[in-house]
Parts: C-alpha cells; sequence; structure tokens
C-alpha cells in the first residue's frame, strides 16, 4: 500500500500547468514537495495567501508564515497576502481550479464529511465547506480504511457532511478511485495491492 508521503505524491500528479490550488489540511499539505518539473501551480491557502512555497527547512522558520493548518511555510517571490474576505472571494468565485482534501469519510455519490466527529473538540470547520462548493474539481486523499481496519469509502457517510456529490476522485493507501454514475469506478491500484483486496476494504459500491 502507499504510506502518506507516496498518497501526496500520486495527487501531485492531478496538477495542471497555471493552475490556481488549494491544499487542505493533513497528508494534502505534503503535495507541494512533490509538484512535478516543468508544472507551474499557485497554491492558495485560506488564510490569506496566494503563492505558497515549500516548507522552510529546520531553523529557517517564520513563525508568521503558516498555512491553515499552522504549519510553517515559506513565500515566493511572487506571493501575495490578503485579507479572508477576499481569500473566499475567489474560492466562492470559483477562482480556484481544484482542492486537494483530506476526508473521514467519502460516500460512493461523492459525498464528503470532513470537518468534524460529533462528541469531539473541534476548533471549527474552516473552509472546506465553501472550498467544496466553489473550486472546479474536488480530490480527497485519505486512508482507505480505519484503525480497525473498517472502510471509510462508504455506501453512504455516518459523520456529518461537509458537501454532497463533491468528490471527484479519492486517492487512498489502496489506489484511485473515481466517482462516477452508480458508484466508484477503479482508476489505479496502490503497488502490491490486488483488485480484489481494494473491492474487500470498499464499502461503496464499485461499478466496471
Amino acid at each position: 500500500m502507499w504510506d502518506r508521503n507516496q498518497m501526496a505524491a500520486r495527487a501531485a500528479q492531478e496538477l495542471q500547468d497555471g493552475w490556481y490550488v488549494n491544499l487542505g489540511i493533513g497528508i494534502p499539505t505534503l503535495v507541494v514537495n512533490y509538484i512535478p518539473k516543468g508544472v507551474n501551480v499557485t497554491l492558495q491557502s485560506e488564510n490569506g495567501m496566494l503563492g505558497m512555497g515549500p516548507f522552510p527547512y529546520e531553523g529557517e522558520e517564520d513563525a508568521d508564515l503558516i498555512n491553515a493548518g499552522k504549519q510553517t511555510i515559506t513565500e515566493l517571490p511572487q506571493t501575495a497576502y490578503f485579507d479572508s474576505a477576499q481569500s473566499f472571494a475567489m474560492i466562492r468565485g470559483g477562482k480556484i481550479a481544484m482542492a486537494i482534501l483530506g476526508a473521514m469519510e467519502v460516500s460512493e455519490t461523492g459525498d464528503l464529511a470532513n470537518w468534524m466527529i460529533p462528541g469531539k473538540l473541534v476548533k471549527g470547520m474552516g473552509g472546506a465547506m465553501d472550498l467544496v462548493a466553489g473550486v472546479g474539481r474536488v480530490v480527497v486523499v485519505m486512508d482507505h480504511t480505519n484503525k480497525a481496519g473498517e472502510s471509510k469509502v462508504l455506501k453512504s457517510c455516518t459523520l456529518p457532511l461537509t458537501g454532497k456529490a463533491v468528490v471527484n476522485r479519492i486517492i487512498s493507501n489502496f489506489g484511485v478511485l473515481d466517482v462516477v454514475p452508480g458508484g466508484l469506478k477503479i482508476v489505479e491500484l496502490a503497488g502490491g495491492v490486488t483488485e480484489a483486496e481494494l473491492r474487500t476494504a470498499t464499502e461503496a459500491t464499485i461499478v466496471g
């Protein structure tokens, strides 16, 4: 199966030259380390930064430069800063081509749950609900199963939804799945994973 970095590297292959892209909290933040050569993308952070650079080397961190997940990042010569109102105007206005987000659950119809578990303390919903409603394409990067081995790719989500029918592609440690009419379609298997293993680990309907 793919580890976190391999999932992030696979997600980076989704990037296209010239795109404006938002990276969510968790595994998606690692995508910045795997942007393919020759592909120029502008990364947007909803806390007010357009043009995020890679993570800083140890000892070179600037506490004032953080992404939405409060990780220290670097700036680029072309980096622009703005307030949250402008940031969400970009998102809600359809200016962001793609969001790569983490997930707790995804359904076979592309429903996404990634902001809270009932009964557990959360910092807030963040910008995820705006992102899934406003961007052109949503790619989810997630572990396929929980610690008990139960599928997180479901027929229907059990957790509070971030958005309904918003996910286009799922990249998990088992492989890549697309949301299509009738369920999910296998696009690619992770190294060492068989189709039978992926199907067994998936509660959602797999078509084709």
